[in-house]
């Protein structure tokens, strides 16, 4: 099982830095396309719905990223700004009411499009101002996520404090708490040394509670696939990544990291 973690982590790094650096930009928009295609099958699958509708499902969410990029760009701001009062106001609702998604419920689909659409919209907008700033976003939720694991280890063990032990009882406060350590030592290494430096014409202190929002966010999206998939009664979205389970497990922080970094961006230099 190890190695094929490592042989698909490698494909996962190679596509990605294909993606990222290699594809000229329509392709990558394409690639990412792709990317949200593949993660609203695996969405369908935690609605229960057969073949048949999970395959028209995400050909339908590609049908709708086609027509914000050729007709519809300037709503662009307007989802994300939804996704964001999603991310933020609702999806805490939800994890104190435990809601679920029904199987042939319209607003589970509509869910999905929340989920995933403005993701694309995000990497696309983010990668069209430049792909270190794309990649940047993504490092941040990785860094919170290994600092997350390593702090949660070293400092967990006596007295642990549960973050939501019905929902991920392996993560911790003291986890958290590391990840935000962790991103903020990031933040200020990629603000001040990388291509990136002086890209954000803010206060130190603001974008230090950029980056702790950022932080709470990427931890929200991935305590909230964590539920679906729980009460959903599956341990992974799919198989589609040998080893890493399928594509909304590798992404899930990043559904709700990406757009909030996207319309921070869109505020900034607006």
């Amino acid at each position: 099982m190890l190695k094929t973690r490592v042989v698909t982590a490698l494909l996962l790094v190679a596509g990605l830095a294909l993606i990222l650096f290699a594809l000229p930009p329509l392709a990558a928009v394409l690639a990412f396309a792709a990317i949200a295609a593949l993660a609203a099958w695996e969405w369908g699958g935690l609605m229960r719905q057969d073949q048949p509708a999970r395959v028209m499902y995400a050909f339908v969410l590609v049908l709708f990223c086609w027509q914000l990029t050729v007709a519809a760009a300037q709503l662009v701001p307007v989802l994300l700004g939804v996704a964001a009062v999603f991310w933020i106001l609702v999806v805490p609702l939800w994890f104190r009411y435990r809601w679920r998604l029904a199987g042939n419920d319209f607003f589970g689909y509509l869910l999905g499009a929340l989920v995933i659409l403005p993701t694309w919209a995000a990497m696309v907008a983010l990668h069209a101002v430049s792909t270190w700033l794309l990649l940047a976003a993504m490092a941040l939720v990785w860094v919170a996520d290994i600092s997350a694991y390593f702090a949660g280890r070293a400092f967990g063990k006596h007295g642990r404090h549960k973050l939501a032990p019905t929902i991920s009882p392996g993560k911790t406060w003291e986890g958290v708490a590391g990840a935000v350590v962790g991103v903020l030592i990031y933040g200020a290494i990629v603000l001040s040394y990388s291509p990136l430096a002086g890209s954000l014409p803010l206060a130190w202190p603001l974008l230090a509670l950029l980056l702790i929002l950022l932080t709470a966010a990427s931890v929200i999206g991935d305590l909230f696939e964590s539920l679906l998939k729980r009460q959903a009664g599956i341990k992974d979205s799919s198989n589609l990544l040998p080893g890493h389970g399928g594509v909304l497990d590798r992404i899930d922080a990043l559904t709700s990291t990406l757009p909030l970094a996207a319309l921070i961006l869109y505020l900034v230099k607006s």
